[in-house]
């Protein structure tokens, strides 16, 4: 996987993840608000609200807050209008980075990400500059501590996984976009607990960036996800866990 992940993960040990819950559970609802309003309030029949709800359960959501979301996206429509925006763009280093946001304001979304990128030394393209270097894909992480490679790899081609590889201390489990839940399920069916599961967007390749341009990188990352309109930020970066730790202080 791209050192973005490694850093998300490093950014859950440090506690920082725990100090934006707030704002991350808004982020969670606003998703499931549009999932519901765009495609039914019934997740059987909807498999963006499903990932959408299945991702808040994941980030320890309450109930009550899912329920309450569902319950304004299938509203009369007078409440919230979200737009969805894809801006594109390179950082540091020559990342390529995407950023997705949901939006009901295009103007404000427009101006705060132009504004992120150029204060830490990135620059915005035009649509399709960057998004040709990723591909969308299910990733679902497995402690590897856990279990072994033939009892995953048994459980997630069963369910329709396209590939298991050993990244650093996890199973990475690689699906289609549409056979995720198949997969995430399967796994749950055979007694395995993933430590992540995402609809995201991998990197055909990837960049690695000098120990100077990875600080000014992750710190444009940082600034795209504090922005309440983005929803995820996805980048082409490969950054050592050494000098991820190192940067990280």
């Amino acid at each position: 996987m791209s050192g973005h992940s490694k850093w998300a993960t490093i950014k859950r040990k440090k506690g920082a993840a725990d100090a934006k819950r707030g704002q991350l559970f808004s982020k969670l609802a606003r998703a499931i608000i549009v999932a519901a309003k765009e495609g039914g309030p019934d997740p059987e029949s909807n498999a963006t609200l499903a990932n959408a709800i299945q991702k808040a359960r994941d980030n320890s959501m309450p109930k009550d807050n899912i329920e309450r979301a569902i319950a304004r996206g299938a509203g009369s429509g007078d409440g919230e209008a979200y737009e969805s925006i894809t801006y594109e763009g390179y950082g540091p280093g020559g990342v390529a980075i995407l950023c997705l946001m949901l939006t009901d304001n295009r103007n404000r979304a427009a101006s705060d990400v132009r504004h992120i990128f150029s204060k830490h030394g990135g620059s915005l393209g035009t649509p399709g500059t960057v998004a040709w270097q990723f591909e969308r894909k299910g990733i679902i992480l497995v402690d590897a501590d856990t279990t072994d490679e033939d009892t995953v790899m048994e459980a997630a081609l069963d369910a329709g996984a396209e590939d298991i590889t050993l990244d650093g201390t996890q199973w990475q489990v690689a699906t289609a976009p549409a056979d995720f839940a198949a997969v995430r399920h399967g796994l749950e069916a055979a007694g395995l607990a993933y430590a992540s599961a995402d609809l995201t967007m991998i990197p055909k390749s990837t960049v690695e960036p000098t120990e100077p341009e990875a600080r000014r990188l992750l710190k444009l990352v940082d600034a795209l996800e504090d922005n309440d309109d983005v929803q995820e930020v996805f980048a082409n970066f490969d950054i050592s866990e050494e000098m991820l730790e190192a940067v990280a202080t």
